[in-house]
């Protein structure tokens, strides 16, 4: 069978390689064509264009962008025409997703969509699209089927969240040869994820790092995106306490002591590894401004919408400042501020399902491509 995925962002490419694994196991005579990147590039098939290219958050960025994106919609449309797949699958990634989504359906092709749009938080009318559009859903968060199974009546496979599989299939290291590989030494760590893409970096990083001086019994120690250049983090990093480790989030996360995240799925995997944090975001005001307007939710981050309260504290647009940052940096690393986010982080992660994501959604997809 031929399988055609597309997955727009570094997630989308982390996902898209387990899909990728379970699919193989499922069907060891499938072709995969896929948008991704390295991560998908790892696990088989044949990469048509990298995910780097595609990544434009906000939507000033978007506008700004929109030849580019139109561009590459009439490539993935022509790409997919000539490849023939016996299923599309679409990894999150909505504004173009739901574009091919529209045109494949029209000529025959079943189009499956693993990992949800967020409608939920806006862009409700979507729904409309997705019935029409999309022959099977499997969605990852937990209030993801009650929503549209009963707000919507849209039946969809609730598959678990893939992130556990990763974290709990990923090979370990010690705290010791850790720490000796990237040269840090035995002060308690903390982490600092400023997101994949290129302009989230920007904004973020530097905010991020202004407080390091006031943290001088801890190091810091930024999680670098592989997608990203290591000149574009050195940019920032100005001080002998801030290391810089390329490419190995997990071990990092692994032994920090707290974590300052920029919102993102990175929110819910430093949740996963038990880890405190502060959840931060900025963006362009403009955007900002728009989608505060028209996003529906309490919450920016993960954790907090799924477990609907405020578990961990989220710092955005002005409120992401350097005394703010410092002073909620410092709460986290209080004794007592922890043991709460630790029950909170035990409850989340039983939320999310157990393992198996990845297969059940393959096993689901394999089956349906057959018939």
């Amino acid at each position: 069978m031929k399988y055609y995925i597309i997955a727009g962002e570094a997630s989308g490419d982390l996902h898209g390689a387990n899909l990728i694994k379970a699919i193989y196991q499922e069907d060891i005579d499938a072709t995969i064509h896929y948008w991704g990147g390295d991560l998908m590039q790892q696990a088989g098939g044949t990469l048509v264009k990298h995910y780097r290219d595609l990544a434009f958050m906000g939507f000033i960025e978007v506008l700004f962008n929109l030849r580019t994106i139109l561009k590459n919609i009439t490539l993935c449309k022509k790409d997919i025409n000539a490849f023939q797949p016996d299923v599309l699958i679409f990894i999150d990634y909505p504004g173009f997703n739901m574009r091919i989504a529209k045109w494949a359906k029209k000529i025959g092709i079943k189009t499956h969509y693993y990992i949800s749009p967020q409608i939920w938080a806006w862009k409700e009318g979507r729904i409309k699209d997705i019935k029409r559009d999309v022959d099977a859903l499997y969605v990852i968060l937990p209030f993801e089927k009650t929503f549209y199974e009963e707000k919507h009546q849209f039946p969809v496979n609730f598959v678990g969240h893939p992130l556990i599989d990763e974290i709990a299939n990923r090979k370990q290291v010690t705290d010791i040869t850790f720490r000796k590989e990237n040269g840090l030494d035995q002060r308690p760590i903390i982490a600092i994820l400023p997101g994949s893409r290129k302009q989230e970096i920007s904004k973020m990083l530097e905010v991020m790092l202004s407080i390091v001086e006031d943290f001088k019994d801890y190091q810091f120690v930024i999680a670098g995106a592989p997608s990203q250049n290591e000149s574009l983090y050195q940019a920032f990093i100005k001080n002998q306490n801030i290391h810089l480790l390329l490419n190995k989030t997990y071990d990092l996360l692994s032994f920090s002591y707290a974590a300052l995240v920029t919102s993102g799925t990175a929110t819910l995997e430093t949740a996963l590894f038990k880890v405190p944090q502060v959840v931060c975001y900025k963006g362009n005001q403009i955007s900002y401004e728009i989608a505060k307007r028209i996003i529906k939710l309490k919450y920016i981050s993960l954790v907090n919408l799924i477990l609907d309260k405020e578990v961990v504290t989220e710092l955005i647009q002005s409120d992401f400042n350097k005394k703010r940052l410092k002073e909620e940096l410092s709460n986290i690393l209080v004794d007592s501020n922890r043991t709460e986010l630790f029950i909170a982080y035990y409850d989340l992660e039983k939320k999310l399902g157990g393992i198996g994501a990845s297969k059940k959604t393959a096993q689901l997809i394999v089956e349906a491509a057959k018939t």
